[in-house]
């Protein structure tokens, strides 16, 4: 997550709090509060507004991560190989 000043002009609210589905266990990074937050799909990617105070990221794999009221580009992890750049996968 990337903190932001603001969303994009143009987007897509979508209706579900899920930031990445995992393909290797199935499991999802998601929004617990999925009603304190909007997630938008741009051109640049997916946007998130945490509209309460805070929100709790959870994955069955992962601690639960806290983020603060505000606006943040959501990005996929990458790692690095002679070969290419990949996408982290769950």
């Amino acid at each position: 997550m990337e903190s932001m000043d603001a969303l994009p002009n143009v987007r897509e609210k979508l209706p579900h709090a899920i930031l990445a589905h995992g393909e290797v266990t199935g499991h999802c990074h998601r929004i617990k509060e999925s009603g304190e937050a909007d997630l938008y799909s741009t051109t640049e990617g997916l946007f998130l507004h945490v509209r309460g105070s805070a929100v709790t990221v959870i994955h069955e794999e992962h601690r639960p991560v806290t983020l603060a009221g505000g606006y943040y580009r959501v990005w996929r992890q990458r790692e690095y190989s002679p070969e290419e750049i990949r996408v982290v996968r769950d």
